[in-house]
């Protein structure tokens, strides 16, 4: 075919299938640039991890360095104490769970098999079971437990050692951040072509304003589910009631999956330790704290221009569990909510009012 009739085929194409095509030649080539871009993060997924979490505290953490230099000092001293707020952050947290299970270690046993023989009883009495079909029961999930970890022992001790290499990547990009942050944009905005400098320098700003506003209200939100659980679990006497709210301000940072996971956790272990009674008080806790925390609180804290619809959020983070696991899950709304506030700036060519004001 000579490229005149090719031409002159194509021509007699209706206007709409042209569109279709070029639409989906358009689509087909950005899916195999996100495809390679994500491929190559899983490739190098402990830098991958650790450049993300970097970005997410240096996001958190750069009002204390601005606070700093305001004052005249020296961005590197700026930088140094924004590192060391984060880590008194951790360590402090590290140290009250310790303390706390060491003072239960010897009581924790004996609350464990009480409750325990409680459970039972509820058991057999409720559903009919007896003694040999529960034993037998336990003995089975046990033994598949033991298979399924046994082994990949190997395996999660290199995961333990790369999740420790990316922490301390993490800790020193966050320094390089503070420190060199403004300098690094400034240099990044000088190679953009002229005409485009100012809008994607906006887009880029914008997208910035919302990772801030992103990390600054997660941690809120996950404060504000710690502290309500975990005042519920002390009054309860959930034993470990110190370990279980930290663990629900961390797994909060997974949006939707974090919540349910923490407050499963802390059911389980109101249910071994006091029985039935105490997990059902426990799971009406864990459900109160979370509606009064999606429904009211986050929308206050986060605002309507970082509010994702739930079926994003739901798509982000099961996108991000299957491509980077649970560390995948916690990163992927973030950096869903800055493409979204980049893009839409870079389109319209102008700035978001809500998020430049945060």
């Amino acid at each position: 075919m000579t490229p005149d009739r090719g031409t002159g085929v194509w021509r007699a194409l209706p206007w709409s299938l042209r569109f279709a095509a070029a639409a989906a030649g358009c689509a087909l080539v950005v899916a195999a640039a996100v495809y390679l871009a994500l491929r190559l993060a899983v490739l190098v997924a402990p830098l991958t991890l650790a450049v993300v979490v970097a970005l997410l505290l240096t996001a958190l953490l750069q009002p204390v360095t601005d606070f700093l230099c305001r004052r005249g000092a020296p961005r590197a001293v700026g930088a140094l104490a924004g590192v060391f707020v984060l880590l008194v952050v951790l360590v402090v947290p590290v140290l009250l769970m310790w303390q706390a299970v060491a003072a239960q270690a010897g009581e924790l046993p004996d609350e464990l098999g009480q409750g325990w023989e409680r459970t039972r009883d509820w058991i057999a009495s409720t559903f009919g079971v007896s003694d040999r079909q529960l034993d037998a029961a336990v003995e089975q999930g046990g033994e598949r437990v033991r298979k399924a970890v046994a082994p990949n022992a190997a395996a999660y001790a290199m995961g333990a050692v790369e999740a420790f290499g990316s922490a301390v990547l993490a800790l020193i990009l966050v320094f390089f951040l503070l420190k060199d942050g403004p300098a690094i944009a400034g240099r990044a905005r000088d190679r953009l072509p002229e005409h485009s400098r100012d809008r994607w320098s906006e887009a880029a700003g914008n997208g910035w304003r919302a990772l801030s506003r992103y990390a600054r209200g997660t941690v809120a939100v996950a404060a504000i589910d710690a502290v309500g659980i975990g005042a519920a679990l002390f009054i309860i006497g959930v034993p470990l009631a110190l370990p279980l709210t930290v663990l629900t301000f961390v797994a909060a940072f997974v949006p939707v999956i974090g919540a349910t996971v923490a407050g499963g956790v802390a059911t389980l272990v109101a249910l071994a330790a006091g029985g039935p009674v105490d997990a059902l008080l426990v799971l009406a806790a864990v459900i109160i704290v979370q509606q009064v925390e999606g429904n009211v609180l986050e929308p206050l804290i986060m605002g309507k221009a970082l509010r994702l619809h739930p079926a994003v959020v739901l798509v982000a983070v099961t996108a991000g569990a299957l491509t980077g696991g649970i560390a995948g899950a916690a990163v992927a709304v973030p950096l869903t909510a800055v493409v979204h506030q980049v893009t839409r700036t870079a389109l319209r060519g102008r700035g978001d009012a809500d998020v430049s004001s945060a």
